[in-house]
């Protein structure tokens, strides 16, 4: 062992100067304790992975069915109708006023029930229609009714029988709510139909 150890380091040195041997020996002594003081920081996290190619076959086409769809059934949309008649009752015979008092639909707006005092003053606007014998006495008559044959008779009292039954029926039919200004405006629609129909204002 110690013949053969001998015999390779005088070959070597012949070859290779002792000098840079030493030199080579240092280095790699140097690059070894780099190597063991800096691990695991050189070695890499994920070595490269070799794999073959894989074999893909060929996508062949695809044939797909037509698609049967039954034929859907909408729904008609309903049409809209007019809103129901509003019916009056049948005109009865006023209730006497006392002197210097009020009438009932006065009363009724004192009250702050507006809403009756426009129904109580169209009644009264009924009632002098017939007592006047612009229009019958006949009991369910209504609003487009009464307007409709008091213009036969006497057209000049449409317009105001269309405004107070316009008031009445967004009242009563559409659920607004009664103020003020309606029972003011129905008291001077009855006014001008008394002085259209017998030229002198009601009391």
């Amino acid at each position: 062992m110690s013949r053969w150890w001998t015999e390779t380091v005088a070959a070597l040195g012949d070859v290779v100067p002792l000098p840079l041997v030493a030199l080579i020996l240092l280095a790699v002594a140097l690059l070894a304790a780099l190597g063991w003081y800096f691990f695991p920081a050189w070695v890499p996290r994920r070595l490269p992975r070799f794999s073959l190619p894989r074999w893909r076959r060929p996508r062949l086409p695809r044939f797909r069915l037509p698609r049967f769809r039954l034929p859907r059934f909408r729904r008609r949309s309903r049409k809209r109708t007019d809103p129901p008649p509003v019916r009056l009752a049948a005109p009865r015979t006023p209730e006497p006023v006392p002197a210097g008092g009020l009438g009932p639909a006065d009363r009724l707006a004192a009250e702050g029930r507006y809403a009756e005092a426009v129904r109580e003053r169209l009644r009264e606007m009924v009632r002098l229609l017939v007592v006047r014998q612009v229009v019958e006495p006949r009991p369910g008559l209504t609003v487009v009714e009464l307007t409709e044959a008091a213009a036969r008779n006497r057209p000049q009292v449409r317009p105001t029988l269309h405004a107070a039954g316009a008031i009445f029926s967004d009242l009563w039919y559409a659920q607004r709510p009664a103020t003020a200004a309606h029972d003011r405006r129905m008291r001077e629609l009855a006014t001008d139909l008394s002085r259209e129909l017998t030229g002198e204002e009601p009391r």
